[in-house]
């Protein structure tokens, strides 16, 4: 099969490996349609994300879906020729924190695409029957990659406690955010305020739903007439989580989803004052069958945010996208072309 390898930063080969073969709980997933996320992007430019080193060869890419083309001796949830979504994470479903329903928190997590766990962009992959997501017909290929980020914002909401009639505050319109201001709606939120610097992006978000957008190079969160209960930060950017934490309405909730500096400033008298309730998030758990119902019911569109398509062979092109175009919102790679 080919595979698309990352050799150090700026550099990816394409290379001829062995189509893997599967344990007896594992199958093998023919893969038709894998994301770009920001973080393959970030591998990409510096070889590592923190204290995750590119130090070996690596195939990138974790938002992925495929046809199942071999399964393993002991699998019996999917069939050889099924369709299915490819949940990129696999824990070890033995320590306290699996065994406590917090399996994104496994500290022996082996992660597609994070040194040495290779990922997706490859014709094959390998995965556990558990983390193989069968999905509808009505469910693209593409869509089914972007499950994925889907439950990142599906996750962000659950930490958030969104509601029916909870007031949201998005930071934030990339990828996730927008995810996040469709999942919010779905979960019943009656108004989903969306900032962002990008009018694009800002434009997008109003046609996914939300209620409000602000440019965020001309006006700021604190001058909203209602404060919001739920901030959803998805922009990763230290001055706006600041601000929009100190937008937030007395006993608010803030879920820091997006990834920028290591340290941020918090007004901590708001916080103290409003009772502000401040938690992080990583990854998710258990999020793929809800994810799937909202795709399938069309209640959330994951298709209206792909903005390029292409072949394994162009993926330093589908990596280098949003540096050529501004209105790149989402590219996905079609390993089978």
């Amino acid at each position: 099969m080919r595979a698309a390898v990352l050799h150090g930063p700026g550099k990816v080969v394409i290379e001829e490996r062995p189509i893997p073969r599967p344990d007896p709980a594992e199958l093998v997933v023919r893969t038709r349609a894998v994301g770009v996320c920001g973080s393959d992007t970030h591998y990409y430019d510096h070889g590592r994300i923190g204290s995750f080193v590119v130090e070996e060869p690596l195939v990138l890419g974790h938002e992925a879906a495929g046809e199942v083309a071999e399964i393993g001796a002991g699998v019996t949830r999917v069939a050889v020729g099924q369709r299915v979504s490819v949940e990129p994470g696999v824990p070890d479903m033995s320590c306290r924190q699996c065994l406590s329903g917090r399996y994104n928190l496994c500290p022996n997590m082996r992660f597609f695409a994070t040194p040495p766990i290779d990922g997706a962009f490859a014709e094959y992959v390998v995965v556990h029957e558990a983390f193989a997501h069968p999905v509808p017909d009505v469910i693209g290929d593409d869509a089914a990659a972007l499950l994925e980020p889907l439950s990142v914002g599906l996750w962000a909401c659950m930490k958030g406690h969104v509601t029916a009639a909870s007031r949201v505050l998005v930071t934030g319109a990339g990828p996730i955010g927008l995810v996040a201001v469709q999942a919010a709606l779905a979960f019943g939120a009656t108004d989903v305020i969306v900032s962002d610097v990008n009018p694009a992006r800002l434009a997008l978000a109003r046609e996914l739903g939300a209620t409000e957008t602000i440019d965020a190079r001309h006006e700021g969160v604190a001058q909203l007439e209602r404060p919001p209960d739920v901030l959803l930060e998805c922009s990763g950017h230290p001055p706006a989580i600041r601000e929009a934490i100190g937008a937030l309405d007395r006993a608010g909730r803030a879920v820091l989803v997006g990834m920028g500096g290591d340290e941020v400033s918090l007004p901590l008298s708001v916080v103290q004052e409003r009772e502000i309730e401040l938690t992080g998030t990583f990854r998710y758990a258990g999020t793929w069958p809800t994810a799937i119902a909202l795709v399938a019911s069309g209640r959330i569109d994951l298709d209206r945010m792909v903005t390029g398509t292409y072949r394994l062979d162009q993926t330093e092109d589908a990596l280098t996208a949003g540096r050529r175009d501004a209105g790149t919102v989402k590219v996905v790679v079609h390993p089978q072309t």
